[in-house]
């Protein structure tokens, strides 16, 4: 297997084995290690018999961030579904609801990278919380709009404003890679808990708004969301011994678009979008029902559990050989849901959709990483933003796509769409790949650090 040609230094959480040491700043400083410590010798590491998620969480500071970062993340799942309640049950109008929150989709889509560069230029605690602030705002605004009968328009304007929420999943994941700086098993555990941590609050997003809604009142949804959302940031934000230091010069670094690798990637993941926003709808128009929610968080759970159980492994050295294989086994397990289909039985889809999940967070997180491997280091948040807005416009399309297809062809068929998006995701990673190969790219040049091909 050929090697890069940056410098290697001793494992420092398997005890033996070779990781990459990180490439050199763009101002000559010498590459740091998580927490300025020195790299390690064999047998010297942490991880010589530690659970990974044991190790993972020894930084100081590293368990009360992530804390913060769970509050923050949980309202994700439920700000969609409360404006979806508390819109149709104001206005009468799916439809209506329906268009303002894929608007604020779209706007969110925009606007994030732009968040996450100046986060990446002015740092986390700076940029994140009048985020949060101005995003809270927003879906103050939506709920005084609603509750007082103002104009349609008004609810698109006030939905528009909750773009500027801050990617905290992304903030995080930056957070581990400056903690865990050169211990590549390591980063991957990380990696896997912010995929699974990612599932969970999307699980029991929903479920916690629908019943806030109809249990309280139709407001209660988006009020509570906002109060997680401000209270997770400022404990995140709080945390500032765990935040990665500010690029010593922000103005000069390039988009993370202009790295070789990035764009056929980023394709890469939006197909990936597209497999989450079908399966979805499908699963939705198949069952008509509240059952639907309870196998959608079924395939959520079988995700979870997957990405947790991928993250105790040593995974192969290969990045983009192991984002091939998981794409393809993911394209092979969304077959299990179409078969299903074609039983009638919610039990037999409600098990299919359980092992399709499998394949979701192990994607995720190897696609993660290599995000992290293409990116330069001043502009890890934007680089992780861009696949987090690739895949949101995945889900968009997919979902829109999906929708057709099931008024023209029946529920079953819909489920013909995941299958196909996810045989295009992995048509497209060879792209990427070939993206990562020594010598496509000055990586070290800008920080970026190095990939095993």
């Amino acid at each position: 297997m050929p090697q890069s040609d940056a410098p290697q230094a001793p494992s420092a959480d398997a005890c033996d084995g070779p990781v990459p040491l990180p490439a050199p700043s763009r101002t000559g400083a010498p590459p740091q290690t998580g927490g300025g410590a020195p790299a390690r010798g064999p047998g010297q590491g942490p991880g010589c018999g530690r659970s990974p998620y044991r190790r993972l969480f020894e930084p100081k500071g590293a368990a009360v961030f992530t804390a913060g970062n769970l509050l923050a993340r949980l309202p994700m799942g439920m700000f969609s579904v409360s404006a979806v309640i508390m819109i149709a049950g104001s206005r009468g109008s799916y439809a209506l609801a329906g268009a303002v929150t894929a608007t604020g989709l779209a706007v969110t889509a925009l606007v994030a990278p732009w968040t996450a560069r100046l986060v990446d230029r002015q740092g986390q605690a700076r940029i994140a919380v009048p985020a949060a602030a101005l995003a809270a705002l927003g879906s103050l605004a939506l709920l005084l709009c609603v509750h007082l009968g103002a104009p349609d328009w008004t609810l698109f304007a006030a939905y528009a404003a909750t773009a500027t929420t801050p990617n905290t999943g992304g903030m995080s994941r930056a957070r581990w890679a400056h903690l865990h700086q050169g211990d590549a098993a390591a980063l991957h555990t990380a990696n896997a808990f912010e995929q699974a941590a990612d599932e969970l609050c999307f699980m029991l997003g929903p479920v916690l708004a629908a019943f806030l809604c109809s249990a309280f009142f139709p407001e209660a949804g988006t009020l509570t969301g906002v109060v997680l959302l401000l209270t997770g940031v400022l404990i995140f934000a709080a945390q500032r011994s765990t935040e990665p230091p500010v690029a010593a010069h922000p103005t000069r670094a390039r988009s993370p678009l202009r790295t070789a690798g990035m764009v056929p990637l980023l394709a890469v993941f939006l197909a990936t979008g597209a497999v989450f926003g079908a399966l979805e709808v499908t699963t939705l128009a198949y069952l008509d029902g509240p059952a639907a929610g309870g196998l959608l968080a079924l395939q959520a759970a079988g995700s979870c559990v997957a990405g947790l159980l991928y993250g105790s492994v040593r995974p192969a050295r290969s990045v983009p050989g192991r984002l091939t294989g998981c794409l393809a086994a993911m394209t092979a397990l969304m077959t299990l849901p179409l078969l299903a289909s074609r039983t009638g039985s919610a039990t037999v889809l409600a098990v299919a959709l359980l092992f399709a999940g499998a394949a979701t967070a192990p994607t995720m997180v190897t696609g993660m990483t290599l995000i992290q491997r293409l990116t330069p280091r001043d502009s890890l948040n934007e680089g992780m933003t861009l696949a987090v807005t690739a895949i949101l416009g995945g889900i968009a399309a997919g979902s829109a796509t999906s929708g057709r297809l099931v008024e023209e062809a029946g529920a079953a068929a819909g489920y013909a769409l995941p299958v196909a998006a996810a045989a295009l995701a992995l048509l497209l990673s060879p792209a990427a790949r070939r993206g990562t190969r020594p010598g496509s790219r000055p990586g070290a040049r800008r920080g970026a650090g190095s990939v095993r091909p």
